[in-house]
């Protein structure tokens, strides 16, 4: 159906919709769904969830593309992609680290497709294994992240963590409804939104580096050959399991109810970073820093709809939107969903892997034609990141502060670039800040502490973050020992 007429078209235009979405920095997948369903209504269900999945899929590919030749992140799901991705992009390797995104992105999808398939079968079981203090582990581990990814020094990245939690605290508290930090003004009763922050933080704020800077992106000679892009596409199988990890860390998050890509892409990065024997590479332009996070969210679909079809529980906002359209057409996700319709669910995942993978091609084939635009001077390239990045802000939410926090957040993100403060810390932070502050009551409200600790999912998720905050400070004191035990042997000798 998928690979017939007109299956195949249906196919092509959604995908290439997404493409369109995901390179305008602020729009994502939740606006393409949003406005492809009205045009799906008259479709057959089948050709439908073509159009709505290949769309949706494109996106978290496509947006890396803008994310490491501006560093302006196409969605909140690319942020970390541009770590070290933007840093390759000013050595002039865009089309190398376009050629590992693309690659990346394309074979991560295959991997979220093939775990959703075998867990579909017990998916029940493994939904149901998680709750609230689950949800609450899972987001502190990803908020001690903070300290493997910091940019500067270790108390930098603290600090900027903590802005980001105050952050994500402003507005109605999730449980009583209790406006903190509104300044009685009405734009903050719902809190301070992300997608306008992250596009300060990083689009705007470069920018403003941009036209301070009076040059071009790359300040090397760039590569604009398919031999670099196609260089980059094998340096995903010589990271093989960076890549692997990154999927698999992408699918897992993914099957968390609400938690989204961007969790999954931070999430993926920091354990790329935390595995790695040469930690200083990363955010200095590290192939992996792009590898890993690319494999993630494009993973993270394939884990998303676990609960969305198991359960009929929105797996992220897209999910949400898809789940909509299946309800349209008279089809309800849930348990009977495999005994009804089990044609609809093979749908869905063979569209979410040939979308993924038309997606790359296209990307693999563009790329070095989009690599010439870091060789761009500045004083045409930044009032375009400008506008787009305001336009995206406002497109999102449709809210004029929306541009204004933008462009607050831009002269914050120049600030931070300036003294070494972590712009990484700050956008975790904001991501995870709800997601630990309700997870937290509702933890402490139906199992209280001893319960919330002795769930061994949440106890083990416990450990695991104790052990990777005490890695480094154990391999630094090991290490200090036997450069002590060298010296002294040394001295003795001499």
């Amino acid at each position: 159906m998928i690979l017939s007429w007109p299956g195949i078209a249906f196919l092509l235009g959604g995908t290439l919709v997404g493409m369109v979405f995901g390179i305008l920095p602020g729009l994502g997948g939740a606006q393409v769904l949003a406005l492809l369903l009205p045009m799906t209504f008259s479709l057959h269900p089948e050709y439908a969830i073509i159009m709505l999945i290949g769309a949706a899929g494109a996106v978290p590919t496509a947006g890396s593309v803008t994310g490491i030749l501006l560093n302006t992140p196409g969605s909140s799901q690319n942020v970390a992609s541009t770590f070290d991705g933007y840093p390759l992009a000013k050595q002039g390797k865009a089309g190398y680290a376009i050629g590992a995104a693309a690659m990346a992105s394309l074979l991560g999808a295959l991997v979220g497709a093939f775990v959703l398939v075998l867990i579909l079968p017990l998916g029940r079981q493994v939904v149901l294994a998680f709750s609230y203090p689950e949800y609450f582990m899972v987001t502190i581990m990803g908020l001690c992240l903070v300290a493997i990814l910091g940019e500067g020094t270790m108390w930098k990245g603290i600090m900027s963590a903590g802005l980001g939690l105050m952050l994500a605290f402003v507005g109605a508290d999730p449980i009583e409804g209790i406006v903190r930090y509104g300044l009685g003004m009405d734009y903050l009763y719902d809190g301070v939104k992300l997608v306008p922050v992250m596009i300060g933080m990083f689009a705007i704020s470069e920018a403003l580096s941009l036209l301070l800077g009076k040059k071009s992106v790359a300040d090397e000679r760039i590569e604009v050959g398919m031999g670099g892009v196609w260089k980059g596409a094998l340096a995903v199988f010589q990271n093989f399991g960076s890549f692997l990890r990154g999927a698999v860390t992408g699918t897992l998050i993914g099957i968390i109810p609400g938690v989204g890509g961007a969790v999954a892409n931070l999430a993926a990065y920091g354990q790329a970073k935390a595995t790695a024997k040469d930690k200083d590479s990363f955010g200095k332009g590290d192939i992996r820093g792009v590898i890993a996070p690319e494999a993630a969210n494009n993973a993270k679909d394939g884990g998303a709809l676990v609960p969305t079809l198991i359960f009929g529980i929105p797996g992220s906002l897209d999910m949400a939107i898809l789940i909509g359209a299946l309800m349209v057409f008279g089809i309800t996700p849930g348990p009977r969903l495999m005994l009804d319709n089990p044609g609809i669910i093979m749908v869905l995942v063979s569209t979410l892997v040939l979308g993924n993978v038309l997606a790359g091609l296209v990307i693999l084939g563009w790329a070095p034609l989009l690599a010439r635009v870091t060789s761009i001077k500045s004083s045409f390239i930044a009032p375009t990141v400008l506008v787009l990045g305001l336009l995206g802000s406002y497109a999102t939410y449709g809210h004029f502060g929306d541009m204004v926090v933008a462009l607050i957040f831009g002269i914050v993100g120049y600030c931070f670039q300036a003294f070494g403060f972590s712009r990484v810390a700050l956008i975790i932070a904001l991501v995870l800040g709800g997601l630990i502050e309700k997870n937290f009551y509702q933890s402490m409200l139906v199992f209280g502490i001893e319960g919330s600790l002795t769930r061994p999912i949440a106890f083990v998720t416990l450990l695991l973050t104790i052990a990777m905050l005490a890695f480094p400070f154990v391999r630094s004191t090991l290490a200090r020992r036997v450069l002590g035990a060298a010296s002294r042997e040394g001295s003795k000798g001499a």
